[in-house]
């Protein structure tokens, strides 16, 4: 009992020294624990005289809420200074001039999307629009692509269930439109189409802009100067190189690719172009009479042309991206060059 005062100054002056709370409840475990000094003269009260044991005991609860009293307070302090540290390292200084509003900007896709349908508007082309998931017959049948084509095959298109898929091209949309609308027809349709593939320079869900142009006096002739005159257009380039190969489309004949020469190398081959000097940018030909036919157009009367281009195949293009892929990744770095 002589060391009541002695352990109650220990307390106070410990607990004064103390700047972590971890380190004061370590020290509150030496005085109030279940060993603490305090709590053992609590136990020992048994071993005093009957008649001495309330005053023992009224002194050390004195204590002891001395002692409790100086935890509060010391914890309470510790707490103060803390969140006085956190504002000081949060604190602002309004006099500071402001950082401004960064400005967001188009996805490249849809920059170089935007930038097709203004080009084709200005010659005349109207935009429409079609379902994503599209039945066989407007995806491929109405399109003049037999049972057996390659292009049916599930490794090569997503089936939704055994009449319905996710849509391969845009073509369908001509479809739709044809037999909505009579002729003369001059659109483009752009969206997003879904393949099974996966590189470099393919993803499985990309964009396409097909374009139909209908009437009694179309010919190849005006697909070639359309085409052409927009891919001018598109990379601002007068003198841009181009030409048209036969090819094969099971919608189109006679069908051709179109070709522009290589900017990596301008046409003298390089790894871009596969030493060609050429690179390829769509699709096109004159509008088979089948798929006239299936629309309700006399062939005899009316001719059209198509034409399907890839929106990320020209966005590579005219940005210079190398992998198809940055465009799917949302890397801000990236993505703020082209604010």
């Amino acid at each position: 009992m002589e060391n009541l005062e002695t352990i109650l100054q220990q307390a106070l002056q410990e607990f004064s020294g103390i700047s972590h709370a971890a380190e004061l409840e370590h020290a509150k475990a030496r005085f109030l624990g279940k060993g603490g000094l305090i709590t053992e003269l609590l136990k020992s009260l048994g071993k005093l005289p009957p008649e001495q044991r309330p005053a023992a005991g009224n002194r050390i609860n004195e204590v002891k809420q001395a002692v409790e009293d100086a935890l509060i307070a010391r914890r309470a302090a510790l707490r103060a200074r803390e969140m006085d540290d956190e504002l000081q390292q949060e604190a602002l200084d309004v006099t500071l001039p402001g950082r401004g509003m960064q400005q967001g900007g188009l996805h490249p896709v849809s920059l170089t999307l935007q930038r097709v349908e203004n080009l084709f508007r200005t010659i005349g082309f109207t935009t429409a629009t079609g379902p994503e998931i599209e039945t066989e017959f407007f995806n491929f049948t109405a399109l003049n692509i037999p049972e057996n084509h390659p292009a049916r095959a599930m490794h090569d298109t997503f089936y939704v269930d055994d009449t319905h898929i996710l849509r391969t091209h845009t073509s369908p949309v001509q479809i739709h439109h044809m037999l909505k609308n009579a002729p003369p027809l001059r659109i483009i349709a752009p969206g997003r189409v879904y393949r099974c593939d996966f590189d470099v320079t393919h993803t499985p869900m990309f964009h396409q802009v097909e374009g139909l142009w209908v009437d009694r006096n179309v010919n190849f002739a005006a697909l070639k100067d359309v085409l052409a005159t927009f891919m001018q257009l598109f990379f601002e380039r007068d003198d841009l190189a181009f030409r048209f190969r036969p090819s094969f489309f099971p919608f189109t004949e006679p069908s051709a690719e179109m070709d522009i020469a290589c900017f990596n190398c301008a046409g003298s081959g390089c790894r871009v172009c596969g030493n060609s000097g050429w690179l390829e940018v769509l699709g096109c030909g004159m509008v088979h009479p089948n798929v006239l036919m299936h629309v309700q157009i006399d062939p005899e009367e009316f001719l059209g042309f198509a034409f399907g281009l890839g929106v990320e195949r020209l966005a590579m293009l005219r940005y210079g991206v190398p992998d198809l892929r940055l465009f799917f990744e949302n890397d801000m770095r990236f993505l703020k060059q082209f604010n």
